[in-house]
Order: C-alpha cells, then structure tokens, then sequence
C-alpha cells in the first residue's frame, strides 16, 4: 500500500510500444479542427500527413473522441489526436465548473486508454493547454483497483510521460492524481483486508514517507478520554477501535492548526439496525472521509503547502453482535451530553462528535469534517457534487471555488433551526441520532453534529454520493472515486490569505 503511483508492477509488461497523444480543438466552421501547438508542430514534420488523414476519417473531431493513425511520422510510429472542444471555454455558471479543464481532464483520459486498448505501453502526451489536468485525467483514468487479481489477469497500465517535458503544472498534476488514487485504493479494498488495524498501519506507513506525523491511539485511550459516542459504535465488533491523530507542521509554528476530522467506519453492516443485504458489500468504502484525509495529507506535504493539520481519524467498524448498541440505548459523548442511539446505523454522526470535541482541543483556525454520512445526500445531488454544511460563509466560498477548478464540486445545503429542533426535541436525552420525523436527513445529520462541532469557521461534507462504486464519471474506472480528495487540497492550498481565513 505505499506506493503512490498508479502503475501496477506485478502484471505481466508486453513488449514495449510507444505512442504519441495529441489534442485538437473544434473550429468555428462544421467540420474545422485547430491543431493545438504541439500537434501542430508534429503535422508540419509529416508534410500535413496528420491533417489529411483526419479529414479522410471523417469531419470534425468531437469533444473527448480520439482517432488512432500509424506510420505518419518517422518518429512516432502511432499518433492519437484527441477532441478538446471549442478553445474559449470557461467556467459554466449553471454546470458550476470550469469547462476548459474538465475538457482536458476528460481528453487525457479518453487518449490514454484508447491507446492502451491499441497496445501502448509508454504514451509521450503534450499538455493540451492545461498541463496540470492533462496530468490529473491521464493519472485518474489509467487507475483502476486490481490488488486481488492474479498477475495474469492483471490489466497493464501505460507509463504516461509528458511529451513536452515535466513542467510543474504537470508534476502537481501527478501528485494530486496520485493522491485520489491513494484514496481510491484505500476505499476499495476489502473490508477484510481493510480493518481499522490495517488502515492504521498503512496510513502511518504512507504518511511516514511524506513527513507526517501520526500517532495511534486505542481504546483505551479513547475510554480516558470518555468518547463514549465513538466507543458505542465500536461495541458489537471484535476489531478493535483505533482513533488517528495526524500532524503535518507545513506553516508557521504559531500559526494555529486547520482541524480536518474523517469518518473511518471500516465497514458499516448498520449494527443491529442491519442494513439490506444487496448493497452490503460497498460498505467497505464506508471510510470514506479518512481515506481521502490520508490521501490529501500525502499532496499537502509533496507539494509543502504553507499550512499546519491536524488530522483525526476515528476508525472502527460497526458490528450487530450480543455486544453491539441497541436502538434506543442512551451514550454519552466527550462533553457529557446523552444521545438516544435510535438507529444504530446511523453511527458516522456518533464517532464523528467525539473526534469533533476532541478536534476543538486544538484551538484549531477552521475545523472540516467529511464523511460519508446519509442516504438522504444520494436522493438529494445523486454522484454531481458533496454536500456541505457550514456556519461560515466566506470559506464556503473558498470551497466552492475550489470545486469549480478540480471539477469534483461541492454544494452548500441550509441548518435551520428547525433542523436542530428535529433532534433536539426531546424530554428524557439531549439529543436524538436520528430525530424526528422522516424527512431532510442530511440536514437533520448536520444539525446533529453542529451540537458538537465549533460555533464558527466549521464545514461539514456529506460525500456519501460521491463515494462509489460509479461508473459514468469520465475520467474514474467503476469502483469507489476517492472524492473530493483533489478539492480538499485545492481548498487547503487557497485557504492562506484568502478573505476570511483567520490569522
């Protein structure tokens, strides 16, 4: 699990074989193609050979389509040109993403693999205007997760190069692709393979290599500390609990910490409220939240952002056992108010406020938890975007923004008090996990949190929908996505001096 690249060594390599990707834009007249500089460059040492050919294939090149042609150029003996749509795209207000560098994401992986499906094993691609997403989508979409298949069944995957050279808009698309792909292996493997043991032995040896630090704390640890939230969900199982407590020192040492708290459920059958069986088994990437923590930690440090993290990861899975809670067991949190466990399936809310309380001990600047936290997220944005939660708007807006550049977007959703009612309002507890009511069960989730959660500069991502397995987003095979790791980092990346942010 240490290694950070998407190639997997152990698959049989085929004899090697080089292939060149390119780009071309759409013109303003039907059929018209605009050779980007690079492709134009490789056309004028063919004597126009590549020009010729596309029209020969047919008119135009639509966006994201790739057409493969071979022997045009004495050094290139097979040459991919690549749709990149129309050259003044931007940002789209009512899609709510910059087009431009979704459309080089989606080209970049669209060329790899139909490369990779003629044999190539090194593609040389030119940055297609947008060296940084050409990187993220040739990386996002190679990727696949093959740790359990035998190596003769394993699926080979390209080394991809940049032909242009590794400018450092390219490498920190590397590592920020790395980074999903990190997440994307950690939510997909097994759960057997995956226990809060494990994971806490992977992190700490992935986060070892980048410099940060991470301390492992036990059940123990956590009863001292009276989590008895978290410790309720750890009950029915025989794994034991372990709660991550990261520290990356990227800034100042009197710059005050960002708090980033991740749901580490290693599996999630429901506990004694016990979920249906047909969908069970995606509950292996109910870890969502630490997964793309361990991931974002890994491009923070690589790319030495100027900030200083702490990360805690509450992890353990969640168990029906003759020891496990039961619907309507009353436990006790970090800062002494009782919780009404009515479904015990809805557990991320219960080991996320202990690690929000603990998270507070820290003083930090802002403090942002993710988690794949409800069903209701799913009914409401589908896979499109996170759901965010927050008591601050200008970092909303920081995020926002962050999610309109990587693509993996995010959208903002209300905490009434009437949400905070749904859950509050009862006689005998101080809180209820579920609440009144059937309905705006993500909101009714956040209001949950908020009464454990910071009064001010906290952000709440509900990424439930964006977990997986999909298998209609462009550039990511079927399989968890490892979402929104690369809007964390953006968001990290943006937060110093930006409008808000305090000091």
């Amino acid at each position: 699990m240490k290694s950070f690249g998407i190639r997997n060594f152990s698959a049989k390599s085929p004899p090697e074989k080089k292939g060149l990707l390119l780009g071309a834009y759409t013109g303003d007249k039907d059929g018209e193609i605009v050779f980007t500089k690079a492709a134009q460059g490789i056309d004028n040492e063919c004597q126009g050979k590549l020009a010729q050919h596309i029209e020969v294939a047919g008119p135009g090149l639509k966006q994201g389509k790739c057409r493969v042609f071979y022997k045009l150029h004495q050094n290139h003996d097979i040459i991919a040109i690549v749709g990149l749509g129309k050259q003044n795209l931007t940002y789209n207000e009512m899609e709510d993403v910059d087009e431009k560098r979704e459309a080089v994401r989606i080209a970049a992986c669209n060329g790899c693999r139909t490369l990779q499906d003629v044999g190539v094993t090194h593609i040389y691609m030119e940055n297609l205007g947008e060296p940084q997403c050409a990187a993220e989508g040739a990386n996002l979409g190679l990727w696949l997760y093959q740790e359990n298949r035998s190596p003769e069944n394993q699926v080979f995957i390209p080394q991809v190069l940049p032909f242009e050279g590794p400018s450092e808009g390219w490498k920190k698309g590397e590592i920020l692709a790395e980074a999903q792909n990190l997440a994307r292996r950690l939510q997909d493997t097994p759960a057997n393979l995956m226990t809060p043991t494990i994971f806490a032995e992977n992190a700490a040896a992935i986060l070892d290599e980048v410099g940060v630090v991470v301390v492992v704390h036990d059940k123990a640890w956590a009863e001292k500390k009276k989590m008895g939230s978290f410790l309720s969900v750890a009950a029915g199982s025989e794994e034991p609990p372990l709660f991550l407590e990261i520290t990356y020192n990227g800034g100042k040492p009197s710059d005050k910490p960002i708090a980033l708290v991740g749901k580490g459920i290693t599996f999630d059958t429901g506990g004694i409220s016990l979920k249906p069986a047909g969908s069970m088994a995606d509950m292996r990437g109910d870890m969502g939240g630490a997964a793309c923590i361990v991931g974002a930690l890994t491009a923070i440090a690589r790319l030495q952002l100027p900030v200083n993290i702490v990360a805690l990861i509450p992890l353990t899975e969640n168990m029906p056992s003759g020891k496990a809670t039961k619907p309507g067991d009353v436990v006790t949190a970090m800062n002494g108010k009782t919780i009404c466990v009515d479904n015990t399936d809805a557990e991320g809310r219960l080991v996320l406020a202990d690690a929000l309380l603990y998270a507070a001990t820290f003083n930090p600047v802002l403090t942002v938890d993710l988690a794949t936290l409800t069903g209701a997220i799913i009914v409401c944005l589908g896979s499109a975007a996170s759901g965010v939660f927050t008591n601050s708007t200008p970092m909303w807006k920081v995020l926002h923004k962050a999610g309109t550049v990587t693509g993996d977007r995010v959208w903002r959703l209300p905490i009434y008090k009437d949400y905070t009612n749904l859950m509050t309002y009862y006689r005998s507890v101080d809180i209820n996990n579920i609440g009144k009511d059937k309905v705006a069960g993500s909101c009714k989730a956040a209001a949950f949190l908020m009464e454990f959660a910071p009064k001010e500069n906290w952000i709440h991502m509900d990424i439930a929908g964006v977990l997986g397995p999909s298998d209609y987003h462009p550039y990511l095979h079927k399989g968890m996505m490892g979402r929104p790791t690369r809007t964390l980092v953006e968001f990290v990346e943006r937060l110093p001096g930006s409008e808000g942010f305090p000091s």
